[in-house]
């Protein structure tokens, strides 16, 4: 097992910090000048350690999986400087606080193990992220998060520090979800999830953050991985670059399982539209002395779709219909360079370089009734972004009370977009057609300051301004932090943020006597105010009881100028854009619920995770008329436990339970006979979600099982999805030929095989 310790506050190296194995103290080593330690003779299995030093507090790494196949990267172990040095204080520290120090509410820090762990999550981070407290999922075909009533829309992705765009294949540029994650779980390290009221590090959000970070490849041997299970069939390595600076590489490469499949004419249960994907995760890091490194790293991805009409299959296949053809192509890059710097002995730095590109193009035939073998194109869209990012951070501690973080970001958008509906011998009808670019300019400043070992204080302020509107935010952060004894823990957190609206939004276009004009390029941000009071009641080493009551107030969002029930807060959860012009910052909402959490950390073989959240998500459009939002599923219920059982001294055998079971989203009603003139389906608007849909249940049971070589390690699972079979619906579809309103159900029981060596 290797690994760095770091400084909380500085983020620079301790040195001279003490490694133990708990169950056998005669196994330790010590942490060099920069931080780094080695420890050898590691027993195989789950394993923890304690880690101490004169001036901090001790940091307790539990359960910690050993193998044979692969070495223990334990990357920025993190360390707090103890404030009192004379009087005798019994700290149970935490080895899961999380990489900002600065989040103190509703933040959750996993790792990579747990996006294997779960079951149903299949390795996807943003699956996995379903079962924590006050987010929801009702679409078994897609990874969109959606935290306490908020869109999907409003969720940030970062990932080094660079705001990336959508990480998922089929991710369409409205939207921040997909069907698969771009996101290799080989190559995550430790990260953060924020669910609200996050510090002033993160902006252009208003839900949540979800800070990404990839871990360093072995600087002393080579390793490889080769997998296969529902999200691809993969290969990856790690190593040592040269033999004297200890630079390393970690690669990850993927491709679509279900495509192999089909062309080995297995079915399974996508019907005629099979997902063909591959993706690329990379990092390459460098030392440059004791002060500095650089690193480069990123991400690849392309996703292909055609369905075809004549193969659509309506018992397995979500997307499609028997009267269209419809062909998707995306592509997605994100590429980064960063020089982390130690500017003295409790100051660092960190500057990044980034570029992201874009491009979703779409394309769909209308089938004749006459003749299924004719097709006429009726729809077109081609999106293409590229992003150039720019980002500083600083850390400096002044001393054990007080530390500070503060930066920049920078990111400049250039972009090409068109959507138009194609209508045979007449006009097409564009919506969107716009080349051009935007800036978006973010500051923020961070204080912590410790009044004692059990009070924290945390003031903070975010700048943001958004040139194609000249629009500026100025939003204050505040995190309070109380521990009222070993036991019980108070915290309050307060946020007000600010996010610009969707691409898609500003370029959609307007006709006028004039010609084609931009109406909703002089909106400004979305906003809100997040509060949050948490109460953290450790029941025992390995358990705790987390409840959480918050209350989000949503203003200035983008309404239509004449009365209507229409608000881009309700969009994000479809891949197909819904373009309005005219817009104005007028609209308003509301979201506020209790959330509850009883989880035992994985400790002798055994863990849980019980999460409970009720909640009530509002808006008003336009017409002043108060609403459901698209969201508002009212309750979330999710109970996951697992159970690991060793078998002899180099297999283990596991099981993995989840059930959950969500509220019914709420729909707007079809208008038949618009639909029926126009060809696609049109809504009530007058009666926006006001239809409530059946509740959401499903059960998944996860069997695995590792055994442990001489240099290698074997791990086979089987997720057995959706375990009851039951029929919860997907969505509802116009149909054009019938002129009937048509329920899309979700996936049945489906069964999940993995299969991993690594050596």
């Amino acid at each position: 097992m290797k690994g760095n310790i770091i400084d909380e506050a500085s983020r620079t190296p301790v040195a001279g910090a003490v490694i133990l194995l708990q169950s056998d103290r005669q196994i330790g080593t010590v942490s060099d000048s920069v931080g780094n330690f080695r420890l050898t003779s590691v027993p195989l299995g789950r394993q923890s350690f304690i880690i101490t030093i004169i001036g901090y507090e001790p940091v307790f790494v539990n359960d910690i999986l050993v193998t044979a196949g692969k070495g223990v990267m334990l990357n920025n172990v993190m360390m707090n400087e103890s404030i009192s040095t004379l009087d005798a204080v019994v700290i149970t520290a935490n080895s899961r606080l999380p990489n900002n120090e600065m989040a103190v509410v509703s933040t959750k820090t996993f790792n990579m193990d747990e996006t294997k762990r779960y079951a149903g999550s299949i390795g996807d981070p943003a699956r996995m992220t379903a079962n924590f407290a006050g987010v929801i999922s009702t679409n078994d075909t897609r990874n969109d998060i959606i935290i306490r009533g908020n869109s999907p829309n409003s969720m940030l992705w970062q990932l080094e520090g660079l705001n990336i765009p959508n990480p998922n294949h089929f991710g369409a540029l409205n939207s921040m979800g997909g069907s698969v994650s771009m996101l290799n779980n080989n190559n995550i390290d430790k990260s953060d999830f924020i669910a609200g009221a996050f510090p002033a590090q993160y902006g252009n959000a208003l839900a949540g953050a979800f800070d990404i970070r990839l871990r360093n490849g072995n600087d002393e041997t080579h390793e490889f991985v080769t997998q296969v299970g529902f999200n691809g069939f993969e290969a990856g390595a790690e190593g040592p670059i040269g033999q004297k600076n200890k630079a390393t590489y970690i690669v990850n490469a993927r491709y679509s399982t279900l495509a192999v499949f089909q062309q080995l004419g297995l079915e399974f249960g996508t019907g005629g539209g099979v997902p063909i994907y591959a993706d690329i995760n990379y990092k390459v890091n460098t030392p440059i002395g004791e002060r500095a490194s650089v690193s480069l790293f990123g991400i690849w991805g392309r996703s292909d779709w055609t369905s075809l009409g004549k193969d659509y299959d309506p018992d397995g296949q979500a997307y499609g219909n028997d009267y269209s053809n419809r062909y998707a192509d995306y592509t997605t890059n994100i590429t980064g360079a960063s020089l982390d710097y130690r500017l003295g002995k409790n100051t660092t730095a960190k500057f990044t370089l980034g570029y992201s590109s874009t491009n979703e193009l779409f394309d769909r035939d209308s089938i004749s009734t006459i003749d299924p073998d004719i097709a006429t194109p009726d729809w077109h869209w081609k999106f293409v972004t590229r992003k150039y990012s720019a980002v500083l951070s600083v850390n400096h501690k002044f001393n054990a009370k007080h530390s500070i973080v503060g930066g920049l970001y920078n990111d400049y958008i250039d972009y090409s977009l068109l959507n138009k509906r194609i209508h045979g011998g007449t006009a097409d009808a564009i919506l969107v057609n716009r080349n051009s670019n935007i800036m978006l300019t973010q500051a923020y400043v961070q204080w912590k300051y410790r009044f004692n070992e059990t009070f924290t204080f945390i003031p903070g302020l975010h700048y943001q301004r958004l040139d194609i509107s000249k629009s500026q935010s100025i939003e204050p952060r505040i995190g309070i932090s109380a521990r009222v004894n070993n036991n019980h823990t108070l915290v309050f957190g307060f946020g007000m943020h600010s996010q610009m609206d969707n691409l898609l939004t500003y370029a959609t276009v307007t006709k006028t006597a004039g010609g084609l004009q931009y109406t909703n390029e002089s909106l400004g941000f979305l906003r809100s105010n997040h509060f949050v009071l948490s109460h953290d009641w450790r029941l025992s080493a390995n358990t705790r009881l987390k409840t959480e009551v918050y209350y989000q107030s949503l203003y200035d969002l983008p309404v239509e100028s004449k009365p209507s029930s229409f608000s881009t807060i309700n969009l994000g959860a479809e891949s197909t854009p819904t373009l309005r012009d005219s817009l104005v910052n007028e609209g308003t909402g509301r979201n506020y619920g209790l959330e509850i959490t009883l989880e035992r950390r994985f400790s002798k073989g055994l863990y849980y995770l019980l999460t409970t959240s009720l909640f009530d998500s509002k808006y008003k459009g336009s017409d002043r008329i108060l609403r459901n939002t698209a969201f508002n599923m009212g309750y979330v219920v999710n109970a996951l436990a697992g159970k690991e059982w060793s078998v002899g001294k180099k297999s283990i055998i596991g099981v993995s339970l989840k059930l959950s079971t969500v509220g019914g989203r709420y729909l707007s009603p079809i208008d038949i006979a618009a639909s029926t003139a126009d060809g696609e389906v049109q809504y009530v608007e007058s009666e926006a979600f006001s239809i409530h849909q059946g509740n959401y249940f499903r059960t998944d049971i996860k069997l695995s099982y590792r055994r442990d070589y001489k240099k290698s390690s074997l791990e086979i699972s089987l997720d057995l999805q959706n375990v009851t079979n039951n029929e919860n619906i997907f969505r509802q579809e116009w149909n054009s030929r019938t002129f009937q309103i048509t329920n899309n159900y979700q996936q049945g029981f489906f069964p999940v095989p993995f299969i991993r060596f690594t050596f």
